[in-house]
């Protein structure tokens, strides 16, 4: 059995979706998790990672473990405490959803100091282990939804900075093959996608799917940050603008660690906006 955390997410649902395709039996675990949330003979059970008690009874029996960092409320969780409860529970290996910020802000309190501890409990664990590092995601662009629907538009800075985005799906589908197979222990995988894009061609790219035009209207730096400290801590912010704004030549390489492990290339941006075009609608 394999257990996976944060499986109401954008990729721990789709990685729950790939596991049982795959024949896996999966026991899937968020805060909020019910029934309706995960695939039929998939046992969904509530559970919290920053409180190890609730999740010794989801890991009892799995075999392995998909950990995804915390997100936002990372710094809240004892990475150790989570993993032994996934040892208790008979788990040998564990594949961890971390980030590409461990390796290129490793002085960032956020993309840095928090993913960089919760990598070394996992290295540290006596499991065989497995981390991802994605770069930004496809699906921030749900942020643009609301805009999009109502006024056609998208507003973002820094718009013609180009990003190597993945899709959460193509990050679901390597963890489903690194969780089932052992051949992985001991890897790290940087996943990107296939190209660099901008927010500019991701906002042509939606209107695209649509088959109308998207007007794209370009913020100021402080005007994003205005907008970002609404429902992110300030370091996050800091950290998030720098990476838009100013990325280092690691935060624009193109990975080859997707095709490596699934044998073809990452799917572009375009692809995914077709594919969740109704959210945009």
């Amino acid at each position: 059995m394999i257990a996976v955390t944060g499986a109401t997410g954008n990729v721990g649902r789709k990685l729950v979706q790939a596991l049982v395709a795959a024949g896996e039996q999966v026991t899937a675990t968020s805060r909020g998790i019910s029934e309706a949330d995960v695939p039929e003979g998939v046992e969904s059970r509530r559970a919290d990672l920053t409180d190890a008690a609730t999740l010794r009874p989801v890991f009892d029996g799995a075999e392995a473990l998909f950990l995804h960092d915390g997100g936002a409320g990372a710094h809240l969780m004892n990475p150790r405490d989570v993993l032994d409860a996934a040892k208790a529970g008979g788990a040998e290996r564990v594949v961890l959803l971390s980030s590409q910020g461990v390796a290129t802000r490793p002085q960032s309190a956020s993309h840095g100091d928090t993913a960089r501890a919760i990598e070394d409990a996992v290295r540290e664990s006596g499991l065989d282990w497995t981390i991802l590092r994605p770069g930004g995601f496809d699906s921030n662009a749900y942020a643009w939804s609301e805009s999009v629907r109502t006024r056609r538009s998208v507003a973002a800075p820094f718009g013609d900075v180009g990003l190597p985005t993945i899709d959460p799906t193509d990050i679901a589908e390597v963890a489903a093959v690194t969780l089932r197979e052992k051949e992985h222990a001991g890897r790290i995988y940087e996943l990107t996608g296939p190209a660099p894009s901008t927010p500019r061609q991701r906002a042509e790219a939606i209107g695209d799917a649509l088959g109308e035009p998207v007007r794209f209207v370009e913020q100021t730096r402080e005007e994003a940050r205005s907008q970002m400290l609404q429902f992110m801590p300030e370091p996050v912010v800091e950290t998030t603008l720098a990476i838009l704004g100013r990325p280092t030549p690691a935060e624009q390489r193109i990975s080859p660690d997707v095709e490596l492990v699934l044998g073809r290339a990452p799917r572009t941006f375009a692809d995914w906006a077709r594919r969740h075009i109704a959210a945009f609608r």
